[in-house]
């Protein structure tokens, strides 16, 4: 069980992430402090590994999707039980072709409403003429 009292999102895949990038970022610090283009190079390079990383930890269950958690996955160490599934409002899990069957529904227009016939104006509101 976590120690805090709210899902504050610590997960393995953030920290991991954070890390990696941390690194990275020391390395282009470094790289533009000693005028070198190979180590500001570098830098960006990992920072780039970390957010493949991030993703790969994500999708395998070591993230968090938008939203809260149920209280029993709050701590950092504890798998995402809808990973394998995706999140329906991640954009990592939708880049990964997963969590889009939850985003099929289409919504009803606000002038329309569901069981009420269309009315004119609003048929020919979007039509150019």
């Amino acid at each position: 069980m976590s120690a805090h009292q709210y899902d504050h999102g610590h997960t393995v895949a953030g920290w991991v992430g954070f890390g990696i990038a941390t690194v990275g970022a020391g390395v282009a610090g470094l790289g533009v402090v000693a005028v070198s283009g190979v180590l500001i190079a570098g830098g960006l390079a990992i920072g780039a590994v970390s957010l493949l990383v991030t993703w790969a930890l994500h999708l395998a269950g070591w993230g968090k999707g938008p939203g809260l958690r149920p209280r029993a996955e709050w701590g950092w160490r504890v798998r995402d039980s809808a990973a394998p599934g995706g999140h329906a409002e991640c954009l990592a899990c939708r880049l990964a072709g997963r969590g889009r069957g939850a985003r099929a529904v289409v919504p009803v227009m606000p002038a329309q409403r569901e069981g009420e016939p269309e009315t004119v104006a609003a048929a020919g509101a979007d039509s150019v003429r």
